[in-house]
């Protein structure tokens, strides 16, 4: 198994498991992952369900 990778900035995890501080959400039937920092600066997007062209 891969190490998760940020779908917003290209940041590779740590290791093969996905840190409890990235989040995770399904957009378009596809499961993105992002890391703690843009997870953070983009919680509003990611919480309010708005496409990330928006964030």
């Amino acid at each position: 198994m891969a190490s998760a990778i940020c779908a917003l900035c290209g940041r590779q995890a740590e290791s093969e498991d996905l840190p409890l501080t990235w989040a995770t959400s399904v957009e378009n039937g596809r499961k993105l992952n992002y890391c703690d920092v843009c997870a953070r600066e983009n919680v509003r997007g990611i919480e309010g369900k708005l496409d990330p062209i928006y964030w």
